[in-house]
């Protein structure tokens, strides 16, 4: 295992050529499905979070 810095380099841009790269569109289109699904995520732990607080309080008054 004694490569050499130049080599190394010469084999990521090997590696780098051969990779398909996302169009803009598929790039945006993933995004927005993130951040959807992270948004959901929020308001879901949101309700549960407040639901959860509200009975805990109900309890303890």
């Amino acid at each position: 295992m004694n490569f050499k810095v130049g080599e190394f380099l010469q084999q990521v841009k090997a590696e780098l050529q051969k990779v398909t790269w996302p169009t803009r569109k598929e790039t945006y289109g993933s995004t927005m499905v993130v951040i959807v699904l992270v948004l959901m995520v929020a308001v879901f732990l949101w309700v549960v979070d407040t639901a959860l607080s509200t009975m805990i309080q109900t309890l303890l008054n």
